[in-house]
């Protein structure tokens, strides 16, 4: 292969990660022309490439725009299989201790993104398809992650102002801030209907020693989370403690 083919074959795949870095925060999706000027990219490069990914489900283009696709959901897990494995038990366990929904999520930027998950049983629960993009800033499983950050960190991160989820987010940095030491000072936190009205969550740092930022949560109905707080949070710290010494 010519050099020049191989300048091309690289340069195709830069841009193709461009945009892939582009979507990585944006679950909901975005439009070829918000894509187009998000990355510098020319719009039918942009339209060619999102063909091309497509076409391996490493993308997905519906009405709603562009978003990530299903194949890289399932990298993403891949990558992780070791930490998965070993928590796979421990989360079982505190499914079934609970009766909730237990996910375990990896650090990505301002995100935490879920790659296992023990489903609950119950017919009124909180399910979420792993390989979502949680935003840290109002989760349980995201604000137990930045807790381990300086407050520099997680101001550089959220450029300042909290994306605005519900009428219970937390709306500005100080009052984010002041959660978060909060979270430190307990060693866990708590998620009340600050990312979707009628959920909340409590969740955990896992110190692993993987050289990446874990947590698991468990996601309940606002309705029976009060009800159960205690009953969660010492099932949740004794899965913790499972999973740390199966890792570190």
């Amino acid at each position: 292969m010519s050099n020049e083919a191989d300048s091309s074959g690289s340069q195709v795949i830069a841009r193709a990660a461009t945009i892939l870095r582009a979507l990585e925060l944006q679950p909901k999706g975005m439009t070829i022309s918000h894509l187009s000027r998000e990355t510098g990219l020319p719009r039918t490069t942009v339209h060619r490439l999102v063909t091309s990914l497509e076409s391996q489900q490493l993308l997905i283009a519906g009405s709603a725009g562009v978003r990530l696709g299903p194949a890289l959901a399932r990298l993403a897990a891949s990558a992780h299989t070791d930490i998965i494995a070993l928590a796979q038990s421990p989360m079982e366990t505190l499914g079934r201790r609970t009766r909730e929904t237990v996910d375990l999520c990896v650090y990505r930027g301002s995100h935490a993104v879920s790659v296992s998950q023990f489903v609950s049983d119950q017919e009124l629960r909180v399910v979420s398809a792993v390989g979502t993009a949680f935003p840290c800033h109002c989760t349980a499983h995201g604000k137990a992650i930045l807790a381990i950050l300086a407050d520099e960190k997680i101001a550089d991160l959220l450029g300042g102002q909290p994306d605005v989820r519900t009428d219970s987010t937390l709306r500005t940095l100080p009052s984010l801030l002041d959660d978060i030491r909060q979270t430190r000072a307990r060693g866990y936190a708590v998620d009340r209907e600050e990312h979707a009205r009628g959920v909340c969550g409590i969740g955990v740092y896992l110190n692993t020693g993987a050289g990446e930022h874990y947590a698991i949560s468990v996601a309940v109905p606002a309705l029976r989370f009060d009800e159960k707080l205690d009953h969660l949070l010492s099932s949740l710290m004794q899965c913790k403690a499972e999973i740390e010494a199966l890792t570190c």
